[in-house]
């Protein structure tokens, strides 16, 4: 097993990499008794960039004068334009729960992704400290590279349940709803991590009426107490769920852009729609229709109004 040390090493090598290609000057990582660091610098200033290995994991701090151009420029680069600050430590759960939340119901290609992540109060300050927040508020490369060490933490117990677009046309056609499908996607995750851990309490961001999910729980998860609530990624295991559930929609349009050797776009553009007739007259309706999410109102365009679709989505 990759002990602390070697993790950290391997995130800073990361930085350093992505930082250079992003034509900033990077020294080579020193180790010091508890950490690594590089120092980055443009033509006039330096910052420096630590990723601490201790007993409880590893942790990445950014050194330097905050006021500098530098300084901020490389902390979005790194932690996002955004620090998880929107909840007052008092707010965020003092025992353990578990957060939900999903990814991919906006875009026309890909999977509806839901996942779940079950924290207890000292893990869930040491992934705040590591840079969660919703992940709306961060970029692709970033969103990697936090799951990744969301995985590593021992401490932290996740699921993740992917529906690919062929069964989450079966799913849409035999619920006919979204929030329902969702509903019954969250309720899977909440049900999957009380068979790993022991939770009371379980918190999703606010689609609809939380009968939606309860209904979808079997016994041993109505027995939990389930709060849906606006902005829901302002929680630690919301917000760290809600990163994992990314992590997989881009997983999985990197694997099919490279299976199909075109880049398969995210959402539900003008260039969506283009790459979708493109697939439709390459490949076939069949193939097409193992990849997009059929009642989106662009089936309509794509299909020719071909009964593709029973629903529309605006």
């Amino acid at each position: 097993m990759e002990s602390k040390e070697q993790t950290a090493l391997k995130i800073i090598d990361r930085h350093k990499k992505y930082l250079t290609q992003q034509d900033y000057k990077v020294s080579n990582p020193v180790r010091n008794e508890f950490s690594y660091q590089i120092s980055i610098t443009d033509e006039k200033d330096k910052v420096t960039l630590l990723v601490f290995f201790g007993k409880k994991g590893n942790k990445i701090v950014l050194q330097g004068n905050k006021e500098l151009k530098l300084y901020k420029n490389i902390n979005d680069l790194i932690f996002g334009e955004k620090f998880f600050s929107d909840v007052k430590p008092e707010e965020e759960p003092s025992y353990p729960y578990i957060g939900t939340d999903e990814s991919g119901k906006g875009d026309y290609f890909g999977p509806l992704v839901v996942a779940g992540v079950y924290l207890k109060p000292d893990t869930g300050k040491l992934l705040r400290s590591i840079g969660i927040r919703d992940s709306k508020d961060l970029s692709d490369y970033q969103i990697v590279q936090i799951a990744s060490e969301i995985k590593k933490n021992p401490e932290v117990v996740f699921d993740v349940v992917l529906i690919s677009p062929e069964k989450y046309n079966q799913l849409y056609d035999k619920m006919g709803n979204l929030n329902r499908l969702m509903g019954w996607a969250h309720a899977r995750v909440i049900e999957n991590l009380l068979n790993k851990c022991d939770a009371g309490e379980a918190i999703s961001d606010k689609f609809g009426n939380e009968k939606i999910i309860l209904n979808s729980l079997q016994e041993k998860g109505r027995t939990i107490n389930l709060k849906q609530v606006t902005k829901a990624e302002r929680f630690s295991a919301v917000a760290a769920a809600s990163i994992l559930a990314r992590e997989s929609v881009i997983n999985w349009f990197k694997i099919q852009s490279r299976k199909y050797k075109i880049e398969i776009p995210k959402g539900s553009s003008s260039e969506v729609e283009s790459k979708a007739r493109f697939f439709l007259e390459k490949y076939g309706a069949d193939t097409l229709s193992k990849l997009v999410k059929l009642h989106f109102k662009t089936s309509n365009k794509v299909f020719n109004n071909e009964g593709k679709n029973n629903d529309k989505k605006s």
